[in-house]
């Protein structure tokens, strides 16, 4: 896309056109990260961004990962606990606050028939309908497959590498490149992708210098139906192996210190797949070979072109896709 004359990586989402890898679907197992792909959970990382979320109500993570940090114990699941709980908490209140506007507007209605009162009853019923399903969302303990979908401005786990130790750290998916204004998030809301095609532009400070890995089982994509309606297509490879989805990555600190300093990423994007294009769609995710990760996670400013040579010999799943749920 182009969007204030830089091509970011992303269609934005002012244009009229799809967006790219707006949504996958991550493993959050952080175990079976850390023995797949010898890593180490930076535990503390974690615990700092769960924190931040407490107090400023960012840095929201899949609900499949809170339950992984859960699983895990630490003072990152001391904050998840405290979270949930506060949570519970002001969803119970709202919902009794909706039960006596529902059970005032049904006493109203037996003395009068007003508008104001049937709307009272049908609005707070609605919400109290959708609190409910909040509630028992935050109590389940069986997972299901939205708990694992991450969204742009969500935090979600990806590997690094620190000393030459792959490591795993929660970021942002949509990257804040370093040295640019905040309101670049405003401004440039699609770069939670990064077009292969701009890498030595937009991407300088980070392509050859800060590279990371998403580990994904699926991808979700905008595409025009044949109805010429949105449609969204959920795309998986046919071999159902994990996707090691090549990203970028920016520390992100405020020169005014003003602002709360912030690690985040987005997923490089190539040219499509047959059976994506195929699909109606103009981007496929770069799905690196394992055994080009720490190749990958350790670049060589100086020499692009191997870059580009992973690039070049990505791994290439038939990408079967079905509409959503």
């Amino acid at each position: 896309s182009v969007t204030g004359g830089l091509r970011v990586g992303c269609r934005d989402r002012r244009c009229n056109l799809p967006t790219m890898c707006y949504s996958a679907m991550i493993v959050a197992d952080l175990l079976k990260l850390e023995r797949h792909y010898g890593a180490q959970v930076d535990d503390a990382f974690y615990a700092q961004t769960v924190e931040r979320r407490w107090w400023d109500g960012l840095a929201k993570m899949p609900k499949a990962l809170d339950d992984a940090l859960l699983d895990r114990g630490g003072p990152a699941a001391d904050w998840i606990g405290k979270l949930r709980k506060r949570r519970a908490d002001d969803l119970t209140q709202e919902l009794f606050t909706q039960k006596r506007r529902v059970a005032d507007a049904e006493r109203a209605l037996q003395v009068k028939e007003t508008k104001k009162a049937r709307e009272d009853v049908r609005i707070g019923t609605d919400k109290m309908g959708k609190i409910q399903v909040a509630l028992d969302d935050l109590r389940r303990k069986e997972s299901k497959d939205r708990d694992f979908r991450i969204y742009p401005g969500m935090h979600t786990s990806v590997i690094v590498s620190k000393g030459g130790k792959r490591i795993i750290r929660p970021m942002r998916y949509q990257c804040r490149p370093a040295g640019k204004p905040a309101s670049y998030d405003r401004r440039y809301p699609g770069t939670y992708n990064a077009r292969r095609d701009n890498l030595e532009g937009f991407w300088k400070g980070q392509f050859g210098y800060t590279h990371a890995v998403m580990v994904a089982t699926r991808f979700y994509e905008n595409v025009e139906g044949a109805d010429g309606k949105n449609q969204i297509l959920e795309f998986t490879p046919r071999d159902h192996e994990p996707m090691l989805i090549a990203c970028l990555w920016s520390h992100w600190t405020d020169p005014k210190g003003q602002e709360p300093e912030l690690f985040s990423f987005a997923a490089i994007t190539d040219e499509p797949e047959p059976e994506v294009a195929a699909a109606g769609h103009d981007r496929t995710v770069i799905n690196l070979k394992p055994e080009h990760l720490d190749a990958w996670l350790n670049p060589n400013p100086a020499d692009l072109a191997a870059l580009y040579a992973i690039f070049d010999d990505k791994r290439h799943p038939y990408y079967e896709h079905r509409k959503a749920a």
